[in-house]
């Protein structure tokens, strides 16, 4: 069989459940490590392993920016790969024991100096994230090698994020839970049989998407120079729009979640309501499961708009609700339904602005296109978003383990509510210049389909 005639047969087939599972563990693995990270590492390195808070907020800046950068180069070598498994199938298995190690080594705690702790911290948190975008880009850029189909794409887009939902609900909500079983009261202990725990799940999940995941359209896979991955972004606008657009939604989540176990121990007296909260997060799901239904009805654009501000209004109100725990879970399910809808649709999207710089420019640069969309966007926002909180709590004058002052419990306050707000409006205003080109994608589907059904 030819492999265009394979690709054309591929665009008309639904994928087998268990495939779409495979793909979905992806992200179940990633997010596993990776929200614990997210989650957790401001409060670990402030209140675990002793940094100040200004030391911790500069490390997860430089880290992030320095490990952003290295998004576009995964992306050259996934479009340099060639392998019997295809272009992206293979890192799977490569990287998930460097991300499972570098994971492990955050939180081993090792009794060092003050100046060593920043350093190993540094470090240890800067490899991980050059292995977690090891992983993160094959698991975007393979999608438009999943299935030519657009509708299939949405499925496996949905069940991605919904497995990605799973991984962070398991470290979310039962994180802190581990480690206090394992550790016994020794917090230090906790965190690292917690991590090697979570590391092994991991890896194994990662093992699993390896051996069951399918590329096909290897007739484009074809290697590119540097300059030719570049070249697939020329003019293609939509891909900027939505690179900007991710961006600010990772500042407003990162910024939601790196400070709400500060909220709930300082401003509510109730540390393990963030665990509450973070399970909570599961709602994401709802908005996950709309989403293939609201495609039918609505333009794609307006869909991711329409969860940004949703994730917007739920944390404006989170400061309206005051110390009430229950309103507080309420609210925090609105934002979360909006959050769901809005880390979904630009993965999903990013296909066809692949599909797009093929079209427009005649360069099928998958890895680099979706490296920056997505690796470098959850990096360069998670790495700001986390940043912020950090130097607007020092300023305030935060510090760890004692009764705040005033000034910090109101620092903490605006940025798990009104901080998050911001970056979700500011990206839902950008997103509204995506809308005229969601109007040419059939036409770009279907030049495709002609131009790949003329050559060989």
């Amino acid at each position: 069989m030819t492999h265009k005639l394979a690709d054309a047969m591929s665009s008309n087939e639904k994928l087998p459940f268990h495939r779409m599972l495979a793909y979905a563990s992806t992200d179940t693995a990633g997010n596993l490590l990776y929200t614990t990270v997210t989650t957790f590492i401001l409060y670990y390195y402030t209140d675990i392993f002793g940094l100040s808070v200004a030391a911790a907020g500069t490390i997860l800046l430089a880290a992030r920016v320095l490990d952003a950068f290295d998004a576009p180069v995964w992306g050259f070598i996934i479009d340099h790969t060639h392998t019997k498994w295809g272009q992206s199938r293979p890192y799977f298995l490569w990287m998930a024991f460097p991300f499972a190690i570098f994971f492990v080594l955050m939180f081993w705690t090792p009794d060092l100096s003050h100046t060593a702790k920043f350093w190993w911290a540094l470090i240890t948190y800067l490899l991980f994230g050059i292995s977690y975008t090891g992983v993160g880009t094959p698991i975007s850029s393979i999608l438009p090698n999943l299935s030519n189909s657009s509708e299939e794409r949405i499925k496996l887009n949905s069940t991605r994020m919904i497995g990605g939902n799973i991984g962070y609900f398991i470290t979310a909500s039962f994180a802190l839970s581990l480690v206090a079983f394992f550790g016994g009261g020794n917090d230090i202990l906790g965190w690292r049989i917690t991590a090697i725990v979570l590391a092994i799940v991991g890896f194994a999940l990662l093992l699993f998407a390896f051996s069951d995941t399918r590329e096909i359209n290897t007739a484009s896979q074809k290697s590119l120079p540097i300059i030719d991955s570049i070249k697939a972004a020329k003019s293609n606008w939509p891909w900027f729009i939505l690179v900007i657009v991710f961006v600010f939604y990772w500042l407003g989540n990162a910024s939601r979640t790196s400070v709400l176990v500060y909220y709930t121990q300082y401003n509510l007296g109730s540390k393990g309501f963030a665990s509450v909260l973070n399970g909570l997060v599961m709602m994401q799901i709802v908005g996950m499961l709309l989403i293939p239904f609201l495609v039918k009805k609505f333009k794609k654009s307006y869909i991711l708009i329409f969860g940004m501000c949703l994730a917007a209004i739920g944390q404006l109100l989170v400061s309206a609700v005051g110390s009430s725990l229950p309103a507080l879970a309420v609210v925090w399910c609105i934002a979360s339904i909006g959050t769901g809808i809005s880390v979904s649709m630009p993965f999903a999207m990013l296909s066809d602005t692949v599909d797009y710089g093929e079209w427009k420019n005649g360069i099928r640069a998958s890895g680099f296109l979706t490296a920056i969309g997505s690796s470098f966007a959850i990096k360069i926002g998670s790495g700001l978003g986390g940043w912020a909180p950090s130097m607007i709590l020092n300023n305030a004058g935060y510090k760890a383990g004692v009764t705040q002052t005033a000034t910090s419990l109101s620092a903490i306050k605006f940025c798990v509510s009104y901080l998050p707000a911001i970056f979700f409006l500011i990206g839902a205003a950008i997103m509204i210049l995506y809308i005229r080109f969601e109007s040419k994608e059939d036409v770009v589907k279907s030049d495709l389909l002609a131009r790949r059904g003329e050559t060989n």
